[in-house]
């Protein structure tokens, strides 16, 4: 974390929240002298540090290590961080990764074959409303404190645009599920939300943020790490791009007035796509929106870009050249995926193919040298090829969002006659992408091009389930991978898979909530 530096104190650990969410216990660390949040948050400092707590639980589990005492109880501190848990939704359901752990039902995940009591499910959603209900605790003490706070506005729009990117994973995954801010009484079960009017709800949140709110204005020079409203337009151009998924009404215009919006913002194309995914990428500022931040000394986790870089290492990668201390020997990618590459490739960042065990197809889920091909995008390394600061956490800060999505996405509204941007304009934007991953312009595109070369720029950045869900290539036999379906050559998905079921163990906590009709 190089910018956002706080050092959360007893004070800030002693909030007294409470449990939103059914059964999902948020973990009261408790000061004997400072037992409740009023008593807790009596200075313009004591609110820094809460915010600062919410970024923080986009990166750790917990507020005291990698892995102890994580916030939300009954989980491990690595099955419960967010990034982690997005990973295992977004990539490991898709043609682009596989984890041969055995841990509990972690295959099930690239299987597609996941049950209503599936603990990475039921972690992931806990998660995503563990951090929803912070933002709602801050917002509502903030603006019942009798303390003089400075930038008050400012920080209750950050809060407000973070809940938003959490519920902008509820919508996408879930579909529907509880809804509860800052108005919502506490200690009461939540209400179900659809997943039309959560989609209703983020979009006038969002718009409000934008045009109305204190959020800083997109490149601000506020501190890197700080959601400002050019995040705020990525959520909401994300919402209108799967509108069509969400609500059954495509929105490709409004997609685009919004992507046109960011254009205008200043950002850039960064000069090397290795850059961007190196320890240092905090420098990346031309082309990254919004990063979550990492840092191997200060914000420890046994998440994001520290489990996508570890488990990406194992037998036959030298732990050294990824600047970690050693492999976990867990992450794949399918043969299918590697085979959309070019040589040429800029963006082709796996290990070589020659160490006799990532070679071909997996013909062994389980088995890290049974075929698969380890990507080696993030890196624990600098962009000079310098150290990061420790081998044994990262400093790989985890893009959230990138000017380079916002061209991929200007692209495949070049496909849609309604959405004001034209076909060549498309065109013009996909090759852009390409021109900076070295490989020739096209000619023309289609669907499938949107589709592979989202793949090939976006890798490991957890929008590819999303990707496919849009362009129809998720469930279903038209487009298969290694063991989809749980079939070595893939096979054929039912339909329903495309969102995620309401984990049992919230539906019979929360009488208010119903399952999707086809999990029952």
């Amino acid at each position: 974390m190089k910018a956002i530096k706080y050092i959360l104190s007893a004070v800030v650990l002693g909030l007294g929240l409470t449990a939103c969410v059914g059964d999902l216990t948020i973990k009261e660390v408790l000061d004997p002298n400072l037992n409740t949040i009023e008593k807790a948050l009596t200075s313009e400092q004591d609110f820094t540090n809460f915010l600062a707590g919410i970024y923080t639980g986009f990166s750790t589990s917990g507020f005291k290590g990698p892995n102890d005492d994580p916030s939300i109880s009954g989980l491990d501190g690595g099955a419960s961080q967010y990034v982690r848990g997005l990973y295992h939704h977004q990539e490991l359901t898709t043609d682009e990764s596989v984890c041969n752990w055995n841990d509990q039902t972690i295959k099930n995940f690239h299987a597609l074959n996941w049950t209503t009591d599936d603990t990475f499910i039921y972690a992931f959603y806990s998660r995503i409303y563990f951090q929803i209900s912070l933002c709602n605790e801050f917002i509502r003490q903030i603006n019942n404190t009798s303390v003089a706070v400075s930038d008050k506005e400012e920080m209750i729009a950050e809060a407000r645009a973070l809940r938003a990117y959490c519920y902008m994973h509820a919508i996408d995954c879930f579909g529907k599920g509880p809804f509860v801010d800052e108005n919502s009484p506490i200690g009461v079960a939540p209400e179900e939300i659809s997943r039309q009017d959560l989609y209703t709800w983020l979009e006038t949140e969002l718009t409000d943020l934008i045009d109305n709110s204190a959020l800083p204005a997109a490149r601000s020079p506020k501190a890197y790490g700080r959601i400002d409203k050019g995040a705020a337009m990525m959520i909401l151009a994300k919402l209108y791009l799967n509108a069509e998924v969400y609500t059954g009404t495509a929105q490709w215009g409004k997609c685009a007035n919004v992507l046109n919006r960011i254009a205008a913002a200043g950002y850039s194309l960064h000069g090397n796509y290795r850059d961007l995914f190196c320890a240092d990428n905090d420098k990346c500022t031309d082309e990254i929106i919004w990063a979550i931040e990492e840092d191997g000394v200060n914000t420890q986790s046994y998440g994001a870009t520290n489990y996508i870089i570890f488990a990406s290492t194992g037998d036959g990668i030298e732990a050294s050249s990824m600047g970690i201390s050693s492999g976990w020997a867990g992450l794949r990618c399918t043969d299918t995926f590697y085979n959309l590459f070019e040589d040429a490739d800029a963006r082709k960042l796996f290990y070589p193919t020659d160490d006799g065990m990532h070679d071909g197809p997996i013909t062994d889920v389980g088995d890290w040298a049974k075929g698969g091909h380890p990507a080696i995008k993030f890196i624990n390394v600098k962009s000079d090829g310098t150290p990061a600061s420790a081998d044994g956490f990262v400093d790989t800060d985890f893009p959230v969002f990138r000017y380079a999505d916002v061209l991929l996405m200007f692209a495949e509204l070049g496909l849609h006659s309604d959405s004001g941007i034209s076909k060549a304009q498309g065109l013009s934007y996909l090759n852009q992408v390409r021109a900076r991953a070295g490989v020739g312009d096209l000619n023309d595109y289609d669907k499938v091009t949107i589709r592979d070369e989202r793949g090939r720029e976006l890798y490991q950045e957890c929008w590819r389930r999303s990707d496919l869900i849009r362009l129809g290539y998720f469930t279903g036999g038209d487009y298969v991978w290694d063991w989809k379906g749980g079939d070595e050559k893939g096979t054929a998905v039912d339909a329903y898979r495309a969102l995620f079921p309401i984990p049992a163990s919230d539906l019979n906590a929360n009488g208010n909530l119903t399952q999707h009709e086809d999990y029952k």
